[in-house]
C-alpha cells in the first residue's frame, strides 16, 4: 500500500456470520448477506441477525437491487425476496441448477439453467434462448429489453420481445464467464477463463482486449458515470478508461490501492461518487478515490478472502464479507 492510508475501521461494525457469504449489500436500508448454504441474513439496527432459508440447498447466485434480492439455487428455483422478508418464487426447473441471474428494466428478470437463458418480463411472461454452450453470465442493457448472454466463443445479444430479430453474436475465442453492459449501453465487456477481460463496441462489434492480469478476473463493474471499469485479478484494482468512443483501446489502465502481498478479490464502485471499494484475498478492505488515488483502510487483513461487497443505493453505507463469514458494515 501507499504509506499510511487513512482509516475508517472505527466506523465499521464487525460480524461473525459463520457461513460462506457469496453476496453482500442492502435490502432497502437493511444490511443483507446471502450464504452459500441457502440462507439470507438480515441485520437490524441492534445488530441482531434474522436468518431466512430461501433455497433447499446451495444458493449459486444472488444479486440485490432496489430493495429486492434475486437468487438462484441448486434446487432449480428462482426466488425474489423483499426487505420485509417476503419471498416469491419466480420459476422452478426440476433437476437443474440456476447459476446465473440478472435484474432488468421494467420489472424484467433473467436466469439460466445449463445452456438455456430465460427472461421473465414485468407481466410474468417467460421466454427462453438456447446458447451455444453453458451460460457463463447474464446482463441486461440499460435501455430496452436486450439481454447479453456470455458463453464459450463470445457473447450473444438477444431481444426476447422481438422473435423475428436474429440474435447478434459478438465472437471471441475462449470461455466467457461473466458479462456487463456499460451504463450508456455503448459497450459490452466479458470476463474470461484466462486472466483477461474482453470487450466489444456494440455499434460495430469493434474488439477491446484487456490483458495483463496475473490471475482470473472474478469481479468487475462500471463506475456510476460509466467512465471507468473497475476489476479484480491483480495486486491493485485495475480501472480501464471508457470515456471516449473507443473505450480502452490504445489506453493504459489506472491502478488503485496496490498491495505488496495480496490480490484484489472483489470490487464495488460507489453508486454516485468516483470512489471504489476493494476487498483483497488476505481479508483487507480498502476504499480509494479515483481522481488522486487517496486510500482509506476499512478492514485490516485477517487471512480470509473478501468475496462479497455492496453499497447502499444512497452511498452512505457499505457491506462486505469473506468466504469464512467475517463481515462488516460501514456507515459514515
Amino acid at each position: 500500500m501507499t504509506s499510511a492510508p487513512s482509516s475508517l475501521t472505527d466506523k465499521v461494525h464487525t460480524l461473525a456470520l459463520d457461513a460462506e457469504i457469496i453476496t453482500a449489500g442492502f435490502l432497502g436500508d437493511t444490511p443483507a448477506f446471502v450464504s452459500a448454504d441457502g440462507e439470507l441474513l438480515l441485520v437490524n439496527e441492534n445488530a441482531e441477525i434474522r436468518r431466512m432459508q430461501l433455497h433447499e440447498g446451495a444458493i449459486l447466485s444472488a444479486i440485490m437491487e432496489d430493495g429486492r434480492l434475486l437468487s438462484g439455487g441448486d434446487d432449480g428455483r428462482v426466488v425474489e425476496t423483499r426487505e420485509s422478508g417476503d419471498s416469491e418464487p419466480l420459476s422452478e426447473h426440476k433437476h437443474k441448477w440456476i447459476d446465473r441471474i440478472a435484474f432488468g428494466p421494467s420489472g424484467a428478470r433473467a436466469w439460466s439453467a445449463g445452456k438455456t437463458a430465460f427472461v421473465r418480463d414485468g407481466k410474468g411472461a417467460i421466454k427462453s434462448f438456447d446458447a451455444p454452450s453453458t451460460v457463463g453470465g447474464l446482463a441486461f442493457a440499460p435501455k430496452g429489453l436486450r439481454l447479453a448472454i456470455a458463453h464459450y466463443g463470445g457473447v450473444t445479444l438477444w431481444f426476447p420481445n422481438a422473435p423475428g430479430a436474429k440474435p447478434e453474436k459478438l465472437e471471441w475465442k475462449g470461455s466467457h464467464l461473466g458479462v456487463q453492459f456499460s451504463p450508456d449501453g455503448r459497450f459490452v465487456v466479458s470476463s474470461m477463463q484466462e486472466p483477461a477481460l474482453h470487450g466489444w463496441r456494440v455499434v460495430d462489434g469493434a474488439h477491446m482486449r484487456m490483458k495483463g492480469y496475473p490471475s482470473r478476473v472474478r469481479s468487475f463493474a462500471f463506475t456510476a458515470d460509466g467512465k471507468w471499469l473497475a476489476s479484480s485479478g491483480s495486486g491493485e484494482a485495475i480501472l480501464w478508461p471508457f470515456q471516449s468512443k473507443d473505450g480502452p483501446m490504445g489506453k493504459q489502465p489506472t491502478m488503485l490501492a496496490p498491495s505488496p502481498s495480496a490480490r484484489v478479490s472483489c470490487v464495488a464502485p460507489h453508486p454516485k461518487d468516483p470512489v471504489v471499494a476493494m476487498g483483497y484475498d488476505d481479508g483487507m478492505v480498502m476504499m480509494a478515490r479515483i481522481a488522486d488515488g487517496a486510500e482509506i483502510l476499512l478492514r485490516a487483513p485477517d487471512g480470509a478472502a473478501v468475496n462479497a461487497m455492496g453499497w447502499h443505493t444512497a452511498g452512505g453505507a457499505l457491506s462486505f464479507a469473506s468466504v469464512k463469514g467475517g463481515a462488516g458494515i460501514l456507515t459514515f
